[in-house]
């Protein structure tokens, strides 16, 4: 059987949607293995209320 405990889920926020002050919020769910990258991950994702490619960094 595989080793469970290395990938966890986590939430990426859109940072210059929360700067912007309007009105809903940009999130994804990802994995990512904690052993290989211990720090916040940080993706350009989509955001469909500003319409263009942002960055998004993990959120606890």
């Amino acid at each position: 059987m595989a080793k469970k405990g290395n990938r966890i889920q986590v939430i990426l926020e859109c940072t210059e949607h929360k700067n912007s002050g309007m009105g809903g919020m940009s999130r994804y769910i990802t994995t990512k293995n904690r052993k290989n990258t211990p720090e916040r991950l940080e993706l350009r994702k989509y955001n469909p209320i500003l319409k263009r490619y942002t960055i998004h960094r993990e959120i606890k």
